[in-house]
């Protein structure tokens, strides 16, 4: 059974990306957390989602929630600046966005804190983010210093 303030979204275009992609700012995984199906043409991910809905800047505590993120219609997976023989490395991610090529295929995109990247070549977007269960308490608010240029 589901908490009653989980998350269930589905993503079907550009719009509805930078919705789910604003959920999950600054999710926190591993990189073996990070599975490419290609016989489903699937790629999943499992993170520890900041649950900024809540966050109305008068708590001191916050929550995170396990989430799982799940891109259907994936072609082929690249990555950049990702040590996939470091599975316990830590990931935050920053962003999911979205450059049409051949529409409505074109290039989903993963953007990590420090560089890193994996690119989706989807044939379309359909993109599936699912709350697990219950959310626990976190002392820490992710922070950005906006000062710093963005990584080439």
């Amino acid at each position: 059974m589901s908490e009653p303030d989980c998350l269930k979204l589905l993503a079907l275009d550009d719009e509805d990306l930078a919705i789910l992609s604003a959920h999950v700012q600054d999710a926190v995984l591993k990189v073996g957390d990070l599975t490419y199906l290609p016989r489903e043409s699937r790629f999943a991910l499992v993170v520890n989602r900041f649950i900024w809905e809540k966050c109305d800047g008068k708590r001191a505590d916050f929550e995170r929630r396990r989430t799982a993120l799940v891109f259907d219609r994936v072609k082929a997976v690249s990555t950049s600046r990702l040590r996939r023989d470091r599975p316990d490395a830590v990931l935050e991610l920053l962003a999911i966005s979205f450059e049409a090529t051949d529409a409505p295929g074109g290039t989903l995109t993963l953007v990590f804190a420090g560089g890193a990247a994996v690119r989706l070549e989807v044939e379309c977007i359909e993109t599936r983010l699912a709350d697990l269960g219950a959310a626990w308490a976190t002392s820490k608010k992710p922070e950005h210093d906006l000062s710093d240029p963005a990584p080439a």
